[in-house]
């Protein structure tokens, strides 16, 4: 069993929700990001999800895209993102970590070798946003060699039968992406996420996290009332933004955040 499902396991044993942060890795420098994952878990992260540079995302808004940009103007590879994962395993072999990117970075290193690679530096597992499930077997393959969990998205729009498959496929949670759109746009509907989440778990057991359009402590307590886990993005990106100049005010303003976000949740399950 990975450490995600064992996380989970251990959360609904105790009937807990699952709060997973998201921040760019190498934003706004490279030296920081060791430090605020340790921060994310004082602050009550219970997973974490991890985001690879890329010059192309896709699926990210501006706060997102800029993160980015920023992590690339100091050539942040996924070479170096899984140095810092093994960094972070030194003081912390317990809390999951999650790669959140794009195909492309994998390919450039080789499914075998990425897997190999990022199991041997304490990962847990990946999702890559642009790699549809139709065409992931060979990729799952070489995960499931090294005990790799692979989590696909499902969308407001995602037909049925469609997330049939995805359910059939994915391990460790998978993650419902709340609106249409970008990362950080749009207003959450918690009545519509409901009837998603519900529709998704008709055809899976594994849990589902839900993401987008989460940034404070209401829209996450409403959240993890209809679901197994809330993902905090784009909320805590613009925090780094803000401080991109204070490596310990961006600890600050990011933990204080999740605090609040972690008391929302644990106040309403």
């Amino acid at each position: 069993m990975s450490r995600i499902s064992t996380r989970f396991g251990a959360l609904q044993t105790k009937g807990r929700k699952a709060l997973i942060p998201y921040v760019t890795a190498g934003d706004p420098q490279p030296s920081v990001t060791v430090s605020l994952m340790h921060a994310m878990v004082s602050a009550g992260a219970d997973i974490l999800e991890l985001g690879v540079p890329f010059s192309d995302p896709m699926a990210e808004g501006p706060v997102i895209q800029k993160a980015m940009e920023r992590a690339l103007e100091h050539h942040v590879s996924l070479k170096d993102v899984l140095g810092m994962v093994a960094e972070f395993r030194q003081h912390d072999t317990e809390t999951p970590v999650l790669l959140m990117g794009y195909l492309n970075p994998v390919e450039v290193m080789g499914y075998a070798s990425f897997a190999e690679r990022a199991a041997k530096a304490g990962v847990d597992g990946v999702l890559l946003v642009d790699l549809p499930p139709e065409e992931a077997e060979a990729l799952i393959v070489e995960l499931k060699k090294t005990g790799l969990d692979i989590v696909f998205l499902v969308s407001p729009t995602t037909k049925d039968e469609r997330i049939a498959k995805i359910a059939q496929l994915s391990s460790g949670f998978i993650y419902y992406v709340s609106l249409k759109g970008v990362t950080g746009a749009g207003h959450l509907d918690t009545e519509e996420v409901a009837e998603r989440v519900n529709r998704i778990k008709s055809h899976s057991k594994i849990p589902v996290g839900v993401g987008f359009g989460i940034k404070d402590a209401e829209s996450a307590a409403r959240v993890a009332k209809v679901a197994d886990a809330v993902v905090v993005g784009s909320a805590l990106v613009k925090k780094v933004e803000e401080h991109a100049g204070d490596a310990d005010k961006i600890q600050e303003a990011i933990s204080a955040l999740l605090r609040e976000i972690r008391e929302g949740i644990d106040a309403v399950v």
